[in-house]
Parts: C-alpha cells; sequence; structure tokens
C-alpha cells in the first residue's frame, strides 16, 4: 500500500477506491447562483433551500437555472447550511462534481492505488509541498528515483466532446505551470494532472482564446519537459472513482 503524508509527517494509506458522500444526495432543481459561494434550489416535495457552493470559478454550462442537481444534506451545526451542492446533472446524460475540494482527494486515492501508470514506481505521497513561490499538490519519492512535483487541475468546461481547462483566466495556474517548469529544470520531474471532473467528454485541451497568457504558459511548461495528464472520473451518486486516461495534445 503506497503511503500519503498528510499534516507535519504524518502517514496514512489509502484503502478505498472510491471518494463516497458521507450523506446520500437529494434531487434539486436549480434557481440561481450567486455571491460566489451560494446557489438556492427547489426541492422535489417544493421546498426552497439555499445550498452552499463549494466552486467559485466560471461554472460555465453548469450553473444555468434549471438544471437539475444533486445536494448533500448536512447536520453539523457549526455549518450555516444545511446543504452543500456537489453533482449537476448534463444534459445529455451523466453527471458533473462542481466540488472543487474533492478533486485532491479523487487523485490522491488514484494515486495511492496506482492507477497513475507513469508513476506507479512511487511508493510515498506527500500532500501541499512547497515549490518556488507557491504550493504543489503531491510530491512523490521512491529509492532511487527522482522527485516527482505534481499539480492537479479540476476540468468543468466542455465544448463537443472536449475537456477544456481553463474555463476563465487564472494567473495562479499560470504561476503553477512555471513552477513546475522550474522543478524541471532542477533535475525533478514534474506532472500537471488535469482531472476530468464530468462524464462525457473524450479528449482534452487548452482553452485559449479563454485565457492566452495561460495557453502559453502551458506550451513554455511542455517544451521545459512538464508532463501533462488527464484523466476521466467515474461519477455516480454514491461516489466518485479516479478513472481513466484522456488523451492529452501532443507537443
Amino acid at each position: 500500500m503506497r503511503g500519503f503524508g498528510l499534516g507535519a509527517g504524518a502517514m496514512q494509506g489509502y484503502k478505498r477506491a472510491v471518494m463516497q458522500f458521507q450523506t446520500p444526495l437529494i434531487p434539486a432543481r436549480l434557481i440561481r447562483r450567486y455571491k460566489r459561494f451560494l446557489a438556492d434550489f427547489t426541492l422535489a416535495d417544493g421546498q426552497a433551500v439555499t445550498a452552499h457552493c463549494p466552486n467559485t470559478g466560471a461554472m460555465t454550462g453548469l450553473d444555468t437555472p434549471g438544471l437539475t442537481c444533486w445536494l448533500e444534506p448536512n447536520t453539523d451545526p457549526r455549518k450555516k447550511l444545511a446543504y452543500g451542492w456537489r453533482l449537476v446533472g448534463l444534459p445529455g446524460g451523466g453527471l458533473a462534481n462542481i466540488d472543487t475540494s474533492l478533486p485532491n482527494r479523487i487523485v490522491a486515492e488514484g494515486l495511492a492505488q496506482g492507477r497513475v501508470a507513469t508513476l506507479s514506481a512511487y511508493t510515498d505521497f506527500r500532500r501541499e509541498v512547497v515549490l518556488g513561490a507557491s504550493r504543489v499538490d503531491f510530491r512523490a519519492t521512491a529509492p532511487g528515483l527522482p522527485d516527482v512535483y505534481l499539480e492537479v487541475k479540476s476540468v468543468t468546461l466542455r465544448r463537443g466532446a472536449q475537456a477544456l481547462f481553463p474555463d476563465t483566466v487564472t494567473t495562479r495556474g499560470a504561476r503553477h505551470l512555471a513552477d513546475l517548469a522550474q522543478a524541471r529544470g532542477a533535475g525533478h520531474r514534474a506532472v500537471m494532472l488535469y482531472l476530468i471532473s464530468r462524464t462525457d467528454c473524450a479528449g482534452f485541451g487548452i482553452a485559449a482564446d479563454l485565457d492566452p497568457a495561460y495557453a502559453s504558459a502551458y506550451d513554455a511548461a511542455r517544451r521545459a519537459g512538464v508532463e501533462v495528464l488527464a484523466h476521466a472520473c467515474d461519477i455516480t451518486l454514491q461516489g466518485i472513482t479516479f478513472g481513466a486516461p484522456i488523451p492529452t495534445p501532443p507537443l
């Protein structure tokens, strides 16, 4: 079993292959999303509720009023809202995960299960490691192998059958690419993993028209030797599984 560093050197094994929702999800109809963290819904019984929206991004195509969504109820008295928005039903069938707190957990479970083929020889993964002026999501180590710095991006934008990143301008994302390129220049391996957080995509690409600067940083990082991976998610109302590889654009 591969190990994960959590906190200040603590180690924990991941035994489950699926990120499971703690509470059964309930269907709801989206009324509106607003103030970045809030969304109003109508439940099946007609009750109007407000849920926490765990996504501050553009969510293009996933926050249209009238969409069927799935909420996770909670009874934690410390939380102001009784529901958290988790999934969106896609027009052509399937689901999309909009909770940005989940992708790193999903990838962590995939790494622990050895499901990223190019990293299967690594046995230890540490979370939230300093790299340059920022942090990277994972560092992988193994005896006799170069360290690997890995950043994860959740992808929810779709055009045609292709998943695209980013869905809006992201200077932070461009900085992460530059940090990975620097790590590669220092002799480490550097990996950008795009997790496709919806079930209706067959390929992956960069949305250069939405953020030309990110597209330039992406091209520069690839020329510097940064490895690019894309993986699907298998999403159900019970949980999310780290899925199969998805083709990425050639160099």
